[in-house]
């Protein structure tokens, strides 16, 4: 009986750590990449993280790419009164102590262009962010189910 309360303790400690991953590299921490679910033959999908410049000198994330899509760009979405504008833009500016969290409906995120294959809940997939002092970084998106995420994001068409 004690082994199964050990085992149901560590089942219970590590399913929420799907979500909780974090990377380092130099001053910059990165903290729980995902992505919400896609449906067959969606063309888009959007992944979501926080990043923190720990450092004391700027730094700016400028590409990321990944093996589950054709392209990602960086977007940013904001609301104009009624209407939501979303645009591409070339970078995210990291200043000295400053934290950028992306989430569902506001403010940046990386849209997935030319899906090669639907995100599924529970599944995960790998992304490499550039930086431009800190260079390359590979992550894993996990990829959650939509009661989990923040209500309000839609993904939009290229």
């Amino acid at each position: 009986m004690h082994l199964r309360s050990v085992v149901a303790l560590v089942l219970a400690l590590t399913a929420g750590s799907a979500f909780a991953a974090d990377y380092r590299v130099k001053d910059l921490h990165i903290a729980s990449p995902f992505a919400r679910p896609t449906v067959a033959n969606q063309p888009t999908g959007a992944a979501y993280l926080t990043i923190e410049n720990r450092g004391t000198s700027a730094d700016k994330l400028l590409a990321a790419s990944s093996p589950v899509a054709k392209a990602v760009e960086i977007h940013s979405m904001s609301m104009e009164g009624n209407v939501m504008r979303m645009h591409q833009v070339p970078n995210i500016a990291l200043p000295p102590a400053t934290k950028i969290t992306m989430q569902p409906g506001n403010g940046y995120h990386l849209m997935l262009f030319g899906l090669r294959q639907p995100l599924n809940a529970g599944e995960s997939f790998p992304m490499t962010l550039t930086f431009e002092k800190a260079g390359k970084t590979d992550v894993t998106v996990t990829v959650g189910n939509m009661g989990m995420m923040k209500e309000g994001g839609m993904p939009h068409m290229r």
